[in-house]
């Protein structure tokens, strides 16, 4: 049974594996560098729908039927699926998972959310509670735009601390088949409000966050970064990179030998034009179920901390004045070869 170490971390006794994982994505990041890594692409980001909103629920429909047929899981065997994306009622996760008849769980994390379902699918398969979990998110850069910024026909300018919202979406299946890779640990992580409001500057508001919830796992667990391949965080993009690095300096940790941020690998900057990188519930979502969990599958990583991070804020929250709290969760986990 999972147990609690220091105040905010559980570590998973029974070693749930991933078991299956998928990433779909749009045209924008298939010519980006980790475009051969993705299970599939479109060149068409309507993916052949009448709405960007559908083409979203599209997205998570190939993902999650492409993550169950690499696990060579039966649907049937599922017991639940915790999914959840950056629209209004996580309406992309309900319209595009309503079909598979399986138990749902809604979760919204903004940007951290593919760590959050990560988070509870895991518990779930080391308690016994559940054979088989789905984690899953999507976004897309349409969709986003228009609820939290302005339709694209508004031609509105984007600021250079701005970053693009990833068209993609990433699933993971989490059971117990004991095979690599395999989640060790869990921290949930606490909202951090420092005060920002410009929402065209999420790195910024988001890297208190992050620094926050990887100081608990490090004095948690009492390891060091050093302990760790890779430190991948979610979507901080170029500022919140810099301020995550200057904030944990200040309390002498140093990450910058093995820190990555997704935000930063999907993309070109320089070329593809995303200012400060990339975003989006998908983004930290499909570099991790491509990239990443194969490289922990053979071997070439051994021990990671992946930790997405969000920012608690809406349209509504965001013309009233108000300030965007942040959120980061963290999973450890390990290659078993």
């Amino acid at each position: 049974m999972a147990k609690r170490k220091g105040n905010y971390t559980i570590e998973l006794e029974n070693s749930p594996s991933i078991e299956g994982f998928a990433a779909v994505c749009g045209k924008k990041e298939a010519e980006g560098p980790l475009g051969k890594f993705f299970d599939k692409t479109f060149e068409d980001t309507t993916l052949g729908q009448s709405s960007w909103e559908k083409a979203e629920s599209q997205l998570q429909t190939e993902a999650v039927n492409l993550a169950i047929k690499k696990s060579g899981v039966e649907s049937s065997e599922i017991d639940y699926i915790f999914a959840g994306d950056l629209l209004n009622q996580c309406i992309s996760s309900t319209f595009g998972l309503r079909k598979l008849n399986i138990p749902f769980l809604g979760q919204y994390g903004a940007c951290s959310t593919m760590a959050q379902t990560l988070l509870l699918s895991s518990l779930m398969v080391d308690s016994g509670i559940a054979r088989h979990c789905i984690a899953i998110t999507s976004s897309h850069f349409c969709s986003a735009e228009r609820q939290f910024r302005f339709p694209l026909e508004y031609g509105g300018q984007r600021t250079p601390t701005a970053q693009w919202t990833v068209t993609g979406s990433g699933a993971a299946i989490v059971g117990s088949n004991g095979q690599s890779p395999i989640i060790s640990h869990v921290t949930a992580g606490r909202i951090i409000d420092l005060g920002i409001k410009d929402a065209n500057n999420m790195g910024a508001a988001m890297a208190p966050a992050a620094a926050s919830t990887l100081k608990d796992f490090f004095s948690d667990t009492n390891t060091s970064p050093s302990d760790y391949d890779l430190i991948l965080t979610g979507d901080l993009g170029e500022v919140g990179s810099k301020l995550l690095k200057d904030l944990l300096e200040k309390d002498n940790i140093e990450i910058k030998d093995n820190h990555k941020d997704c935000g930063l690998l999907i993309y070109n900057k320089d070329s593809q034009d995303v200012h400060a990188g990339g975003s989006g519930c998908g983004c930290s979502a499909v570099v991790l179920c491509s990239v990443i969990l194969n490289k922990l599958k053979e071997g070439e990583l051994n021990n990671i901390i992946f930790l997405a991070t969000g920012a608690l804020m809406s349209p509504t929250s965001t013309q009233q004045g108000e300030s965007i709290p942040s959120i980061a969760h963290l999973i450890n986990i390990k290659s078993k070869i």
